[in-house]
């Protein structure tokens, strides 16, 4: 998956942040792979208009990731730069199947959802 991003640093660090792993970089790519997995591609884009989902531009594309603890990869997800895209108290982060909407530093849309 290739992501666009304005400032390709910014967006390889947070989803460094978020996911763990190694991030290979050249001038216009930051290569992020996970346990030896490739599984984002950052690619510079100038000029890079993010969506403004939901209410304006539509979203390019989104992430859907899980995790255990709802609660605690909402502080991993903010700290390294998320955006909350709906209110915090919409979904009670122990129940099985809730999750909460954000976007990355360049404006990407993602979902957190706890198993």
């Amino acid at each position: 998956m290739i992501i666009d991003a304005g400032e390709p640093e910014q967006e390889s660090a947070f989803w460094h942040q978020l996911l763990g792993g190694s991030i290979t970089k050249t001038a216009n790519h930051h290569f992020l792979q996970v346990d030896g997995h490739p599984v984002f591609v950052v690619q510079r884009a100038p000029g890079h208009v993010p969506p403004d989902w939901p209410e304006g531009r539509p979203q390019q594309m989104h992430i859907d990731l899980t995790t255990d603890d709802l609660a605690a990869a909402d502080k991993i997800a903010c700290a390294a730069g998320a955006r909350r895209l709906r209110p915090m108290d919409d979904v009670d982060p122990s129940s099985p199947g809730g999750s909460r909407v954000y976007a990355s530093p360049a404006g990407h849309p993602f979902r957190l959802r706890s198993t």
